[in-house]
């Protein structure tokens, strides 16, 4: 392939294709990657921008650390002169990192002094205002985030929590500097290092503001966000070669399904909206826990509709994820529900089916890897922050995937439909 632009590391799967989703939008050919390759990109791909879709966001830090050094040495290998790491628009996270420490670890390996920190992404409600970080029209303390189970989000102010992470001094970029344009941002990030800040959040509450952000980087060799503060990147590299097609894919054939693991609201309400009129199957972790068969009933039930899309679903309320975790533990309620619909999409590609759209950043990490794909090409967008995609092969005998991988709190009430109905069309 030719050389690569842009390197990103995600620290989530459905985070990676969010992001990949941006640059696409922004006229890059953008390939992603199931974890760290073992070797060089495929050959024949040509992509503007890699994305190495780590699984990093709540493991220890130190491992987190490790993973993202790996990618960056993979990316630098391929070409890249830029460097995202990529988080979660919600800032997730917990005191002990792990945006911090990984921040901090690729800065240092970049023999680099400063970064930025902006998971905005305005379209998607997320906006950052003197340092606080908003979900629509509330505080990210009271969005619903105060109640995730792996990494509660009970601070809205993200330099005070990127403080508690690091060791680095951490400072802000605020909205009436943003506001005067990408010169003043450069030169507040002169003053900031000036001052010894190595780490600084930097507001924004529209798209424009990423734009700006986006120039007023364009000479850091790190940048640090969610998916929004790609907006402005592609432009910093110029007229690129085929931006016009950089989201194209052909049409794929086969049956499909839908897997939901999140227990966000948003997911809550995309699995009430289908159940109202089509077929689901729900996935009960006490039933995993007594060694119930219901991987196998799920397929068969998928099986019995035929050509007809149905839900497999392990979706619940809050309280009742509460009171399953109280019973088994929170790691091993997590891990009976991922390792069942892993299981179950592995069952269903066997009995022919092509199309998965998947919801959850953990389960659409544990279906992939039960699908051994391990490189996405990045399609049309679905809804923000959600984009179609197309499994790579590992040889021009392997069939492609068709996938839909969307986080938790992604997506509109009929996601679903919609989803299939772009899997089904190609582009």
């Amino acid at each position: 392939m030719t050389k690569a632009l842009l390197g990103c590391i995600a620290d989530d799967f459905t985070g990676a294709t969010d992001l990949a989703n941006m640059l696409v939008r922004g006229g890059m050919r953008t390939v992603q990657t199931i974890g760290v390759p073992s070797g060089a990109a495929a050959t024949g791909i040509e992509a503007d921008a890699l994305v190495v879709a780590l699984k990093s966001r709540t493991t220890a830090a130190d491992e987190a650390v490790a993973q993202s050094l790996e990618a960056l040495e993979w990316l630098r290998a391929q070409g890249c002169t830029q460097f995202l790491f990529k988080y979660c628009s919600t800032f997730d996270s917990t005191e002990k990192g792990n945006i911090g420490p990984v921040a901090d670890a690729l800065l240092d390996a970049l023999n680099d002094d400063f970064t930025i920190a902006c998971p905005a992404f305005p379209e998607n409600g997320r906006t950052i205002f003197r340092g606080n970080l908003f979900v629509g029209d509330v505080l990210l303390n009271e969005s619903g985030m105060e109640n995730h189970p792996l990494t509660p989000m009970t601070d809205p102010n993200l330099v005070r929590v990127l403080q508690r992470q690091t060791k680095s001094k951490v400072g802000l970029i605020r909205y009436d500097t943003i506001a005067k344009g990408a010169g003043a941002v450069r030169e507040k990030i002169a003053a900031l290092r000036a001052e010894g800040v190595r780490l600084a959040i930097a507001d924004a509450v529209s798209d424009a503001d990423l734009y700006v952000l986006g120039e007023a980087c364009s000479d850091l060799k790190l940048i640090t966000g969610g998916s929004g503060i790609a907006l402005g990147l592609p432009k910093n590299f110029g007229q690129l070669a085929d931006a016009a097609h950089a989201s194209d894919l052909p049409k794929i054939e086969g049956k499909s399904v839908v897997l939901a693991g999140s227990a966000s609201k948003a997911t809550n309400a995309q699995v009430a909206e289908w159940l109202a009129s089509k077929p689901g199957f729900r996935v009960e972790p006490m039933a995993l826990s007594r060694g119930e068969p219901v991987v196998d009933q799920a397929i068969a039930f998928a099986k019995q509709h035929g050509d007809e899309p149905v839900l497999i679903y392990a979706t619940s309320s809050p309280d009742e994820v509460k009171a399953v975790q109280k019973e088994l533990g929170v790691e091993k309620a997590g891990h009976l529900v991922e390792a069942a619909l892993a299981s179950i999409a592995r069952g269903l590609r066997e009995a022919g089916y092509a199309k998965f759209v998947v919801a959850g950043g953990e389960t659409s990490g544990a279906v992939v890897q039960a699908l051994d794909v391990r490189s996405l090409r990045i399609g049309p967008q679905i809804d923000p922050g959600v984009p179609a995609t197309q499994s790579i092969g590992a040889s021009k005998q392997e069939a492609p995937l068709a996938l839909a991988l969307k986080s938790g709190n992604f997506g509109t009430v009929d996601f679903f439909a919609k989803a299939l109905k772009a899997l089904d069309g190609g582009a």
